[in-house]
């Protein structure tokens, strides 16, 4: 196996999330190659933009087989978290299945606009080693417009207007609907604990 590889998935964050793992220590490749993927030690799958139009760059290039037979760690980030579930709304379409549930739209209001942007906090945080060092008092960036289930794969919840999951896991698959790239000192201390998991 060979370091941290990054799924291509056509976004404009990968340049910032590989900074951030430079920041600490880690020199990840950006790929979309299956076979740089099943080597990887460490894999995380970055999103932005529609669920059916990542599932379909995913299909196309043939990681959609692939990402849940993964067995190393896997990190999902905003889209790529909710690609793990089984459905998402936006587009009626079918994703990875890692994770039971379907992922839906924000419910706006007038003081809730959507999407849900800007700083927030999680809770009811659980004992989990992707959480390590991190407390209530921590804020993370948001820029979402559809959320996640709760469920038992929910290490930690976010409200806004609603609770929905913020973190999940699920044997070697992790998901942040947040993004730990632009999180300062907090994401910088997940994205450390997910580069320690075995």
């Amino acid at each position: 196996m060979s370091g941290t590889v990054i799924i291509d998935s056509g976004g404009a964050n990968l340049a910032s999330l590989q900074f951030a793992l430079e920041r600490l220590g880690v020199a990840a490749r950006v790929s979309a190659n299956a076979g740089d993927i099943a080597a990887a030690e460490r894999v995380i799958l970055p999103g932005v933009g529609s669920a059916a139009d990542a599932m379909h760059r995913l299909r196309a290039a043939g990681l959609a087989e692939l990402l849940p037979q993964l067995a190393q760690p896997v990190l999902g980030i905003c889209l790529g978290m909710q690609l793990l579930f089984e459905h998402s709304a936006e587009g009626d379409t079918d994703c990875l299945g890692v994770l039971p549930g379907t992922v839906r739209r924000l419910d706006p209001s007038i003081t809730r606009p959507v999407p849900h942007m800007g700083w927030n906090r999680l809770h009811e945080l659980a004992n989990d080693p992707l959480l390590k060092g991190l407390g209530p008092e921590a804020y993370f960036y948001f820029v979402h417009g559809y959320v996640a289930p709760l469920g038992a794969f929910t290490l930690a919840r976010t409200h806004y207007g609603e609770d929905f999951s913020a973190v999940v896991r699920h044997r070697n698959f992790c998901g942040v609907q947040f993004h730990p790239e632009r999180s300062a000192a907090s994401g910088a201390g997940v994205l450390a604990n997910f580069l320690d998991l075995s």
